[in-house]
């Protein structure tokens, strides 16, 4: 926590090996640096947007994130040319907004880029 503090410029990613796997340690961590910092959070997972919002411990997680990449990456689907992905089968979740409206919102290159 001390290392994400004292960096003014950088952001928070979670990745691989999937967050979800380890969701509650993610979930304390997220709540930590929505509390103690301004900086968003990404988060990379191989599971659906819609499925992590139905399970209450992925949910804990889910609510801290600003911005989800969900999906495998599919080798078949690769794209070298897309941003902050690498298969087209993979979206850019907006979570808050799509938690406020009930379904998936897509992140737009304008919105919390860092």
């Amino acid at each position: 926590m001390q290392e994400i503090k004292e960096d003014p410029i950088a952001h928070v990613t979670f990745t691989g090996g999937d967050p979800f796997f380890q969701a509650e340690a993610f979930s304390e961590l997220a709540a930590r640096i929505k509390k103690e910092t301004d900086k968003t959070i990404w988060c990379y997972t191989g599971f659906l947007f819609e499925y992590l919002q139905k399970n209450t411990l992925y949910y804990n997680l889910l609510k801290y994130l600003d911005v989800l990449v969900d999906g495998p990456f599919v080798q078949s689907l690769r794209d070298e040319d897309l941003l902050f992905r690498g298969s087209s089968n993979q979206r850019l979740i907006n979570v808050p907004a799509s938690l406020q409206q009930g379904n998936v919102v897509l992140w737009q290159r304008d919105e919390m880029l860092y």
